[in-house]
């Protein structure tokens, strides 16, 4: 039985689209490229960010530094309290935390600004543990990030717990340290995104997703 869930932030707990996709596109104009389709900037949800400017458009490290720099001037100012809240999601964790699941985030998005988000939305009481990318980025892969909180949060047994993201990259991340996954379909990533990447099992709206994790404490 699982005692521990996992959740992602972005696309999992939170619509991040209108603040994430503004700051890429202000980031981009930085650079002189011109994007006036924010839908296209969508792929920037989820990944590291410094991945995303050098594998979409072929940035250096320098570059992707610099971009990430220009993003943030206005994320954190602007773009942070953007996000919309998904329905369900506050009756979700309540009835998960009254059930006596222990509720963590694990987010590849810098750990002050996740708080930040979840004080913003009024979540933050729900979870035990939220943990991040570290202010110099060495911790920013997800596998990294779940790591680093089972070590903080006392988590020895990878059996269980389970990572819950939208993105292949929570999947592949729980994956990496040995980790069940769900998928959500309400968030930003496929089907079969989730599915090639090796999602446990795969919820397609917030209700299926607590009625699943409520039948396992059954």
């Amino acid at each position: 039985m699982k005692k521990y869930l996992l959740f992602d932030l972005d696309g999992t707990l939170t619509n991040p689209e209108e603040g994430i996709t503004k700051s890429v596109q202000i980031a981009l104009e930085h650079f002189g490229i011109h994007v006036e389709d924010r839908k296209e900037l969508i792929p920037f949800i989820g990944p590291p960010l410094m991945d995303q400017f050098m594998e979409v458009y072929g940035f250096t490290r320098e570059q992707a530094r610099e971009a990430v720099t220009v993003y943030r001037s206005y994320y954190t100012t602007k773009g942070l309290y953007e996000n919309l809240e998904y329905a369900g999601i506050r009756q979700m964790l309540g009835a998960l935390k009254s059930a006596g699941y222990e509720l963590f985030v694990a987010t590849s998005k810098p750990e002050f600004m996740a708080v930040e988000i979840l004080k913003h939305f009024g979540y933050l009481s729900y979870f035990k543990r939220v943990a991040g990318a570290d202010e110099k980025e060495d911790r920013v892969r997800k596998g990294d990030v779940i790591r680093y909180l089972m070590k903080e949060a006392g988590i020895r047994e990878v059996s269980e717990a389970v990572m819950i993201g939208d993105r292949k990259h929570d999947v592949l991340g729980a994956r990496e340290v040995g980790m069940d996954s769900i998928g959500v379909l309400y968030g930003f990533g496929s089907r079969e995104e989730l599915m090639e990447a090796g999602a446990g099992w795969i919820a397609e709206t917030v209700e299926d997703l607590e009625e699943y994790l409520l039948m396992q404490t059954d």
